[in-house]
């Protein structure tokens, strides 16, 4: 995966500021792509923001599904999914795919993207919400899920009901208020495992990274309260 580059991290949200958009696409939602804008919502670069926290020599690559509005649809995802995880012939060397979002129904396409990439041996993480029912692509095969786990500062993490990965879910950029939750702990899971790889540690797929996000958990059980 990384050799002596350094560690990259696709993150699939709403993009970033214009000064780290190079090499970052738009999806569309009839499937084609153009070249990144500037994050309009704010989202995106809070979550690139944790993951270089957690690893600050990594390289994100942004794959944009929203622009003004936390809108999105599964081809959208799908399309980013697969051209961050190799599916694509001009696609990047992507190490782990951060999705901070996630969607209530399961759609074919982002189901399959999903498969291929977790038969490719990627890791992917997404973000699963405390409460309520299935999150997508969280919920599918070989993907970890990661959400808030009030237990957990910035260095702990937590293993929970059906292998989710529980970490830290406050906003540092707005003093822990505003935005945070699921999203934000998947980028802190996807950062953590960020600073692993570039620590020279590997991971033959998403499985294996799981069960290593599970071997360094500090608390275990349900708890998840305060973090949505």
């Amino acid at each position: 995966m990384a050799g002596a580059r350094a560690v990259r991290v696709g993150v699939i949200d709403s993009g970033g500021p214009e000064a780290e958009l190079a090499g970052s696409r738009l999806f569309l939602p009839d499937g084609t792509w153009i070249t990144a804008r500037p994050d309009l919502l704010g989202h995106g670069t809070a979550v690139a923001e944790v993951v270089r926290r957690a690893c600050p020599e990594v390289q994100i690559v942004h794959a944009q599904v929203f622009r003004d509005r936390p809108v999105t649809t599964a081809v959208q995802v799908a399309t980013a999914l697969e051209w961050l995880s190799g599916q694509k012939a001009d696609a990047l060397e992507i190490d782990v795919i951060c999705l901070s979002l996630g969607l209530a129904a399961d759609r074919a396409p982002l189901r399959r993207a999903c498969a291929a990439a977790v038969t490719a041996g990627r890791i992917v993480v997404a973000a699963h919400p405390a409460r309520g029912g299935p999150c997508f692509p969280a919920s599918y095969p070989g993907v970890i899920a990661a959400t808030g786990d009030a237990r957990c500062a910035w260095d702990a993490l937590s293993a929970l009901d059906g292998g989710v990965i529980g970490a830290w879910c406050g906003s540092p950029e707005r003093g822990h208020a505003g935005q945070g939750g699921a999203s934000l702990a998947a980028g802190r899971v996807a950062g953590h495992l960020a600073a692993r790889l570039a620590g020279g540690a590997r991971f033959a797929d998403g499985a294996a990274a799981r069960q290593a996000l599970i071997a360094e958990a500090s608390f275990f059980g349900p708890e998840r309260r305060g973090c949505a």
